[in-house]
């Protein structure tokens, strides 16, 4: 029986198989309103109710077969939202079905919507829209039973006065006769409810590969279409150690700035934030993790959020597997050695007894994008990279997770169906020796186990290496008044992943004097360095070192950027640096609109700005 603490839907007593959307998008309202249609069925016996998740929504009527049915909106719960009971008028045995419809409109309040002004677009003429469902946003956007345990289907006509995308394959637009046009959408995969995604602006497609188009605003479709030309090289990487891809389309969509994620893994349309147009190729490795979705989240999908590494954790694993098929191991490895400085971070932040950096957490109560962090991706990356290691390498654990894919593909799963189906698959396959070193893992340490994880992987450092000894050389300069060693040569043959690791380094040591960092940018220009990973490690260093000539750098790139990984700690770190409280409220209050309200809420948080 599906378990989400997350929900408060009766997931015990029904599920839903599709759902059609029909909404139009008002721009001046900031609101979607029409009609969700539900297809649900009953998988238990004398169901004489539906309780589906909303938040924040104007439900207008509720009705199946023409006739309205009873209904009632349950006090609100703070995180999870309020309840909408709905009374069937019949009683369902098990296997029944029946048609549910519910008129709505979302409302100002709604999580999942940012709704953006031309001023914050690149083009600066039209408005745009475009949703964000991960977590549990999805229940703002349409009532639904929104835990990741139930899979459907869906379609949708929209709309809009402006092009409208969506996380499904388009099947056709009509023109109306008051100018806007009505986009129709079809997802025939099963997927959960936080996939389903809309987009509406100023679009424009580029086609990059047979089965990727690039979306954005017409001003950045050359860059976008030049940075990800790869597209098809990475799905055909991901086919050959899996399964064939069963989405048909793998668009993308470069989104405005205020895009809260690195990319969101919506199936057929990936939603992707503008800080990878590095103009080198240099941040595609966000590609590679979102393909890695099509199998891993999308196809086996976590049961609920307390088992969300088995979505991140699997997707870094596979995504690294990909980068060292197209560029080889000490890449891969050397992501690992990124990773895990990330993982090192958000322990910290958390604390190292907290919860939170649990592989498997505990979420009773909680609201999931509180426990959101590197944890379920690079511990869960480590526990993976540990067992095949420990299993005998590629050859024995490549199968493995392709068999996973096969096993579980279309299904929500957790932690025990993993563990129990890779014990049956290392058995049958290679036998009682493998279940034995299987035996000897420590499962609670790394599955309950608090902080960092039991084993410490050692990862290739062949590329590290040369960043290691560069950042010592300047550490042991701290001393010399007007240090002469160094000059721009340093970094010319550094790749970018290079650049990012030296510069953890240096955020690793004692903050250097503010004229050894003058020193640094003047010979390396990190401060006008265009891309972004690079750009936010500098800046990072010159705040623990209360560096007050980056602060103006600092607010710039924090309110042109909404990504929260930038975004968040940035600000963090401003109103923990000497003088910059005042100036990390007041930039954050000023621009608030500019951040999603998933980001805002956060930055709020970190900032002692909540409610």
């Amino acid at each position: 029986m599906p378990y989400d603490p997350n929900s408060l839907s009766n997931l015990d007593e029904v599920k839903t198989n599709h759902i059609h959307l029909d909404l139009a998008v008002d721009f001046i309202a900031k609101a979607l309103t029409g009609s969700a249609e539900l297809d649900i069925e009953a998988i238990a016996d004398n169901v004489s109710k539906v309780v589906l998740d909303t938040s924040f929504i104007d439900i207008r009527s509720v009705s199946a077969g023409g006739a309205a049915l009873k209904h009632s909106l349950e006090k609100r719960h703070e995180k999870f939202g309020s309840a909408l009971t709905i009374e069937l008028g019949q009683t369902l045995a098990k296997g029944g079905k029946a048609k549910i419809v519910i008129e709505y409109a979302t409302t100002q309040e709604c999580t999942a919507c940012q709704w953006l002004e031309p001023s914050q677009t690149v083009g600066k003429k039209h408005p745009y829209l475009f949703t964000q469902c991960q977590a549990i946003h999805a229940r703002s956007l349409v009532p639904c039973q929104d835990s990741p345990s139930i899979k459907l289907t869906y379609s949708a006509s929209i709309n809009a006065p402006l092009r409208a995308v969506m996380s499904a394959v388009p099947t056709g637009e009509e023109k109306q006769a008051n100018g806007t046009t009505t986009y129709k959408f079809h997802q025939k995969t099963r997927m959960p409810s936080y996939l389903i995604a809309l987009a509406v602006g100023n679009l424009e497609g580029r086609e990059i590969g047979p089965r990727s188009t690039v979306w954005t605003e017409p001003e950045v479709i050359e860059a976008a279409a030049w940075e990800f030309v790869d597209t098809e090289t990475f799905i055909k990487k991901g086919e050959e150690l899996l399964t064939p891809y069963d989405w048909g389309r793998y668009d993308l969509l470069v989104l405005p700035a205020s895009f809260p994620y690195g990319g969101m893994e919506n199936p057929c349309l990936t939603f992707v934030t503008p800080s990878l147009l590095a103009g080198d190729r240099s941040l595609v490795d966000v590609v590679a993790h979102e393909i890695a979705h099509s199998w891993m989240g999308n196809l086996v999908t976590t049961e609920n959020w307390e088992h969300f590494w088995l979505n991140e954790g699997f997707t870094v694993f596979v995504e690294r597997k990909i980068l060292g098929r197209m560029q080889g191991k000490e890449h891969s490895e050397f992501s690992a050695i990124i990773g895990h400085k990330a993982l090192v971070e958000s322990v910290e932040l958390y604390g190292k007894d907290h919860p939170f950096t649990a592989l498997r957490p505990c979420l009773r109560g909680e609201d999931p994008d509180d426990a959101f962090s590197s944890v379920p991706y690079e511990k869960g990356f480590n526990l993976l990279y540990y067992l095949e290691k420990h299993l005998g390498g590629a050859e024995v654990f490549e199968p493995y997770l392709r068999a996973h894919v096969q096993e579980f593909a279309g299904r929500s799963i957790n932690t025990d169906d993993w563990k129990a189906f890779l014990y049956s698959f290392m058995e049958k396959n290679f036998g009682q020796e493998k279940v034995d070193l299987l035996n000897k893992v420590d499962w609670e340490a790394w599955l309950a186990g608090t902080g960092m994880p039991p084993v410490e992987n050692k990862f290739d450092d062949t590329l590290a290496k040369a960043c290691n000894c560069l950042c010592k050389k300047w550490n042991e300069s701290r001393h010399e008044n007007k240090p002469t060693g160094f000059s721009a040569k340093d970094i010319e043959e550094f790749s970018s992943n290079q650049k990012v690791v030296f510069l953890e380094r240096v955020s690793e040591i004692e903050p250097l004097p503010h004229s050894h960092l003058d020193l640094m940018d003047e010979l390396y220009h990190l401060t006008e360095v265009r891309n972004s990973e690079v750009k936010f490690r500098w800046q990072m260093i010159c705040l623990k070192a209360n560096y007050e000539k980056i602060y103006p750098e600092v607010v710039a790139f924090a309110t042109s950027m909404g990504r929260m990984k930038f975004c968040r700690p940035l600000l963090r770190s401003l109103y923990l640096a000497k003088n910059g409280a005042e100036l990390a409220r007041t930039t954050f209050q000023n621009n608030r609109s500019f951040y999603h309200p998933i980001a805002a809420t956060m930055i709020a948080k970190d900032l002692g700005l909540s409610k």
